[in-house]
């Protein structure tokens, strides 16, 4: 094991580096929880919920509700729509992981792209898990619609003033369905579990690998496929855009929040990536699909640099996607919380 250094090598050491510690930094101060927000803290990815505590409208800004993980953001779409969705989405990432491992063997995995490609098949393997035990909650305990509360107390206020008869008792009951309506939105917003959050990580994770990915491989790589070995195929096109594609019509379909501060963990993977690429260099391993990331070259930092840069437009675009979408959905339905799931 020998690996020659430079001084320009210890550049790109230390553009990975910060990005490593800075995503880690940004998670700490977002996913974390301090003792005087313990009143949001259930929503940390870092810390879990107590069971005794009942707190409603109280939201860490990177909260994700267990209910969030399954039901789609339109509310006349049924839940097992968004279940069949991410299964078929499933079975087709799978067939064309298994066919591109066939044709060119597992050293397939030297590339970012495999990379990306697992971990978008990983994210539909756990949302249809998660989605199927929605579907199976919904089925068998609908939640109590706020909707229909409303109209209840609609109706029994009219009622009530057209009598001109309100007994304590009636203001009691009143005052339960309210409390009852609070439990009912507490219950909708309850703090994901471990695999919930980890549903997440990766959702974001891939949102903005896969646009990094597509944006390389057809801006970057292929125009230079005619100097290099490899051509373009049918099964390589699919690779590059079969990912981005499903993943949107699953973000067009999902509840899923995306706030901007979980671009560390895009940072967070590609720092992985390069680091795999430097050990496997490291241990004797030469030929590498990234010319680019190879060390003991000047120019290598500036390629570094840019590679770091580039997250932050290419994860901006996703954010922006999802932006729009929700803005679209804020006119269409302006009371998220009165929607049937």
């Amino acid at each position: 094991m020998a690996l020659g250094t430079a001084w320009y090598d210890f550049v790109c050491y230390g553009i990975v580096g910060m990005g490593f510690v800075g995503a880690l930094w940004v998670l700490r101060m977002n996913e974390g929880a301090s003792q005087r927000d313990f009143e949001t803290a259930f929503a940390s990815l870092l810390l879990s919920r107590p069971d005794h505590e009942v707190i409603v409208n109280v939201l860490h800004r990177g909260h994700v509700s267990t209910s969030q993980l399954w039901t789609s953001c339109w509310p006349p779409l049924n839940p097992f729509c968004l279940l069949s969705t991410r299964f078929i989405s499933f079975l087709i990432m799978l067939l064309f992981l298994r066919w591109d491992i066939l044709k060119y063997d597992a050293s397939v995995f030297l590339y970012y792209t495999e990379w990306t490609f697992t971990l978008v098949t990983v994210y539909f393997a756990l949302g249809t898990v998660i989605s199927a035990y929605g579907s199976w909650k919904f089925f068998n305990k609908p939640f109590i619609h706020n909707g229909a509360k409303s109209g209840f107390l609609r109706r029994d206020v009219e009622e009530t003033m057209s009598t001109n008869l309100i007994t304590y008792q009636e203001k009691e009951a009143k005052d339960s369905i309210k409390l009852e309506s609070l439990y009912v939105e507490e219950e909708f917003q309850q703090g994901a579990g471990f695999w919930g959050y980890v549903m997440q990580t990766i959702y974001q994770t891939c949102a903005g690998a896969v646009i990094l990915t597509d944006i390389v491989f057809w801006c970057v790589i292929l125009p230079f496929l005619s100097i290099s070995p490899l051509t373009l195929s049918p099964l390589m096109g699919c690779m590059h855009a079969l990912n981005a594609f499903l993943l949107l019509v699953d973000t067009a379909l999902n509840n899923l929040p995306f706030p901007w501060f979980r671009i560390s963990y895009f940072v967070l993977w590609s720092c992985g990536y390069v680091i795999f690429q430097w050990v496997i260099h490291a241990f004797g391993f030469k030929w590498s699909p990234y010319p680019f990331l190879e060390l003991n070259n000047k120019w290598t930092p500036i390629w570094y640099l840019c590679l770091a840069v580039i997250h932050v437009p290419c994860y901006g675009v996703y954010y922006l996607i999802v932006r729009a979408k929700n803005t679209f959905l804020l006119r269409v339905f302006p009371q998220p919380f009165l929607w049937p799931y």
